[in-house]
């Protein structure tokens, strides 16, 4: 019975799904998605480690090398195609809902937003780098969570919402990721190349107009009178999403800049090559 109702309570819910993405790999169910996620936790946090306890570390230099270049060029990519599909396009940067229509530009941002849905994917690499490198301590809560937590939340956001103003952290996001994984790949160049890094300590702050930008666009949609937004929950989730952040980095920023202590190994590890 309960099971029946279960499936009855998904099929009603699943018919308000966007039809324009019947069929795009991985969009059938949220199931395909929650089991990557949960055998990336489970190889990160159990398996890997297990794996590599009495193995000497991979030297993974040219791949990460090639890795974070490669997630620049991507983030480079999709920077553009959100900002052609919409927010260079038309978006006020206010009320902007959800284009369901076939047109080349609402179709446009479908593809970007189900590319920027699997990149998440792509970016689990992170953590196993992590662990094949024996950097364990790096594998936090923080930094799992963060990796796990994206490209669930985004499988709802691309099969029900893909454009409007639920995309706009999307766009930060990518736009960051272009500074950050470039310098991942210049730190994955060798000693020689770090000279190059004298912007390093300007990232936190990259990070935190990041969260703020986020917080203050996501947060009219309360202020706004009459806004049709079609799914006010997701505006909820990303608000909630950007202000946990913006306090962890304050709290990072507290600690690195104010106080010069050195900071906690959560935050330290956790964060600074999550976003």
């Amino acid at each position: 019975n309960l099971t029946s109702k279960a499936i009855l309570l998904y099929d009603e819910w699943i018919k308000d799904a966007d039809p324009r993405l019947e069929g795009w790999p991985l969009m059938s169910s949220p199931f395909p998605t929650t089991f990557i996620i949960g055998t990336y936790v489970y190889f990160v946090t159990s398996l890997g480690p297990k794996l590599m306890e009495n193995k000497k570390p991979f030297e993974l230099r040219q791949i990460m090398t090639f890795y974070n270049f490669s997630v620049v060029a991507l983030s480079l990519y999709m920077t553009y195609e959100f900002l052609m599909s919409g927010w260079a396009t038309g978006y006020s940067f206010r009320c902007d809902i959800v284009d369901y229509s076939r047109s080349p530009t609402a179709l446009r941002m479908v593809r970007t937003c189900w590319l920027y849905f699997f990149s998440k994917f792509i970016e689990l690499l992170d953590t196993i780098f992590f662990v094949l490198r024996k950097k364990n301590n790096q594998v936090t809560f923080l930094h799992v969570f963060h990796h796990s937590i994206m490209p669930w939340t985004w499988w709802f956001g691309v099969k029900f919402a893909a454009g409007g103003l639920g995309t706009f952290h999307a766009l930060l996001n990518c736009i960051v990721h272009v500074v950050m994984y470039t310098y991942y790949g210049i730190c994955s160049l060798g000693p020689a190349y770090h000279k190059y890094l004298w912007w390093k300590k300007y990232m936190t702050t990259i990070q935190l107009v990041q969260f703020i930008m986020i917080t203050v666009h996501i947060g009219q949609i309360y202020v706004m009178d009459d806004c049709p937004y079609q799914y006010p929950i997701f505006m909820f989730i990303i608000w909630l999403y950007g202000s946990m952040f913006l306090v962890l980095f304050l709290h990072f920023w507290y600690h690195a800049y104010t106080k010069g202590q050195r900071l906690p190994k959560m935050a330290r590890n956790g964060i600074s090559k999550d976003q």
